[in-house]
């Protein structure tokens, strides 16, 4: 009975291992649509990245703003992350070198393109029009927190 006892810690440490490489949950219709109506708060920003659903099929990558994580990017997927004024970065970690830094004001909805090659994210802010063209025609969102909740950087 104690060897077992011993081995408890082999099997729990893979299976924790794991569970944190579960890909993001798709939003639902609702929360994708309330997303989509590009609505914002006067005192906080809106920032959307997406990756078109044609970018590296094989190919996630996990987003982080001001090192927090947001959550594991998909092609033909979106976040939106509401964040207070002044200077955000998008960034990926480890190998993932990939860097955008973003003034952002209150009130204010920002569009970001993802692509990932190689396991590098590249983010290009885009124009408010194309960007929200773009977004509607491609995109999904994924939603990583609890329903009622969206991530607030402060």
């Amino acid at each position: 009975m104690p060897l077992k006892l011993a081995m408890l810690p082999a099997f729990i440490v893979p299976l924790a291992l794991l569970s944190g490489c579960a890909s993001t949950p798709q939003g639902t219709r609702e929360r994708d649509a309330e997303a989509k109506e590009f609505v914002t708060h006067p005192a906080t920003a809106a920032i959307y990245v997406y990756r078109s659903p044609l970018d590296q099929p094989g190919a996630d990558t996990v987003l982080y703003v001001d090192h927090r994580l947001v959550g594991s990017t998909l092609p033909g997927g979106f976040f939106r992350v509401d964040a207070n004024p002044g200077k955000r970065r998008l960034h990926g970690i480890a190998h993932d070198q990939g860097v955008l830094e973003i003034e952002v004001r209150p009130g204010e909805i920002y569009f970001v393109a993802l692509t990932v090659l190689e396991g590098t994210s590249r983010y290009v802010a885009r124009p408010t029009g194309i960007g929200r063209a773009e977004l509607l025609d491609c995109c999904v969102l994924l939603e990583n927190w609890a329903p009622g909740q969206r991530p607030l950087l402060r």
